[in-house]
């Protein structure tokens, strides 16, 4: 009866969610002060509410629940929640914060109407550590913040096609300049890729010293690598101006791509990771 009820509150959380998406568009077409007013709000209860419901599982669980696909899904779509919340706060602007909660509202489904089965699939309370545990958070974080550089990647897109070809709407000015955005952009990537670094460093430590079979070889492992490299690469050939910006923006599209590619894929194929 509680498990039924917690599903129950949990899909009426969606619903919310999936109202405050309308408002978020419908402020985007017409510039709706009103409507972007209660969007706004209307993520603060969702984000309100899915603390609640991390606490509890926290309480429940005696950690942090990312330590399955399952868990990793919604405790990564809190943390869009919350950064899409602290952008419109900051900036005022709510462009960024409806393409992040699209990217949350998303996860969010899944999470929520994945097969149960899917909760059984992690490692089990003989795997739980310290160091597996700031492992996969520092993981989730470091995807959070490709995420970040991904809406930016967008925005940027966006300003830039709109000054091209000169269609200064009304919309226009509450978008970031392309400064802006690229700086945005860079600053995401900036974090993400030493946060990732540090999350393999010590992933590869807890595999040591927990696990009897293991190799480097993994789908997952060489993955995580590959974003670093790509990411890394992506910020030296802008730096050195082998890339030009609206190319790097692409770049950022793309490789956010493979970031969704080793988040699902990844853990499916790999050997060991059936958590995250």
């Amino acid at each position: 009866m509680v498990d039924l009820t917690m599903a129950r509150l949990q899909e009426g959380m969606l619903i919310l969610y999936a109202v405050s998406l309308v408002f978020y568009f419908v402020d985007f077409l017409n510039r709706d002060t009103r409507a972007q007013r209660s969007a706004f709000w209307l993520t603060v209860i969702v984000f309100v509410l899915q603390t609640c419901f991390l606490v509890q599982a926290i309480i429940m669980t005696k950690h942090i629940p990312v330590l399955s696909l399952y868990e990793g899904v919604y405790f990564f779509a809190w943390i869009l929640i919350g950064l899409s919340l602290g952008i419109q706060l900051k900036y005022r602007s709510s462009y960024a914060g409806f393409i992040l909660n699209i990217i949350a509202f998303s996860f969010m489904t899944i999470h929520i109407f994945a097969p149960v089965q899917m909760d059984t699939s992690g490692v089990g309370d003989s795997l739980v550590s310290e160091l597996l545990f700031i492992h996969i958070t520092f993981a989730i974080f470091s995807y959070a913040a490709f995420t970040m550089a991904f809406v930016f990647a967008i925005l940027y897109l966006l300003v830039y096609n709109l000054l091209k070809k000169k269609k200064f709407t009304s919309q226009f000015n509450r978008l970031p300049s392309l400064q802006h955005a690229m700086t945005g952009m860079k600053v995401a990537i900036y974090i993400g890729i030493p946060v990732l670094l540090v999350s393999l460093i010590l992933g590869i430590q807890w595999a040591y010293t927990a696990l009897s079979d293991w190799t480097l070889v993994d789908f997952k492992i060489i993955g995580s690598f590959l974003l670093i490299i790509v990411y890394s690469a992506l910020l030296f050939f802008n730096r050195s101006g082998k890339i030009k910006a609206t190319d790097f923006a692409w770049a950022t599209i793309f490789a956010f791509v493979l970031i969704i590619i080793n988040f699902f894929l990844g853990s499916k194929l790999s050997q060991f990771h059936f958590w995250l």
